[in-house]
C-alpha cells in the first residue's frame, strides 16, 4: 500500500506546476429537485473553471444505478438506487486539482465521485460518443412518432 502511495505521489510530482487533464464524474443526490441538481452542478463547474479550463462536460441526467449506494449520514444510513449523473473534463495544475477533489469530497450533495487523469482527446471522444448516442436515440424515436401520427389520423378517419 505504501509503495502504491509513493508511486502515485511521484507521478503527481512529475507534473507539478504543469497543467494536466482530469475527468470528474459524480452522482448527485436524487432527491434534489431538477433545478437544485442543476445549481449544484453549476457550482462545481464554476469552481473548476476558476482555476482551470473545461474541455468537455455532461450535465445532470437522472439515472438508475446498477447497484445501491449506501452512505452513513448524521441522520442515519441512506440508500440510493438512482442519482443525477454528471461529468466534467478539465485541465488544471496539480495544486488546483487537489483543491477540486477535496471540495468534491466535502460536498454533501455528491453521493459518490471519481476523478481520473485523462487526455483531451479521450474527453472530446467521450463527448462525441454521447452526442452520437443522443442523435441515434432521437432518430429511433422519430419513426415511432410518425407512425403514431399516422395511426391517429387513420383512427380519426375511420371514426368520422
Amino acid at each position: 500500500m505504501a509503495k502504491e502511495k509513493d508511486s502515485a505521489l511521484r507521478a503527481e510530482e512529475a507534473f507539478d506546476g504543469e497543467p494536466r487533464v482530469y475527468e470528474l464524474g459524480f452522482h448527485l443526490d436524487p432527491e434534489l429537485p431538477a433545478e437544485e441538481a442543476k445549481k449544484a452542478y453549476q457550482a462545481i463547474r464554476s469552481q473548476i473553471s476558476e482555476g482551470g479550463t473545461i474541455i468537455a462536460e455532461g450535465e445532470p441526467e437522472k439515472v438508475s444505478l446498477a447497484y445501491t449506494i449506501s452512505r452513513q449520514e448524521t441522520s442515519g444510513r441512506r440508500d440510493f438506487d438512482s442519482a443525477y449523473f454528471c461529468w466534467i473534463a478539465y485541465e488544471t495544475n496539480t495544486e488546483r486539482h487537489g483543491e477540486i477533489v477535496a471540495a468534491a469530497g466535502a460536498n454533501k450533495r455528491i453521493i459518490r465521485f471519481i476523478d481520473i487523469a485523462t487526455t483531451k482527446e479521450a474527453a472530446r471522444h467521450a463527448l462525441e460518443a454521447l452526442e452520437l448516442a443522443a442523435k441515434t436515440e432521437k432518430e429511433k424515436r422519430a419513426p415511432e412518432a410518425a407512425l403514431d401520427a399516422e395511426l391517429d389520423a387513420a383512427l380519426e378517419s375511420a371514426v368520422a
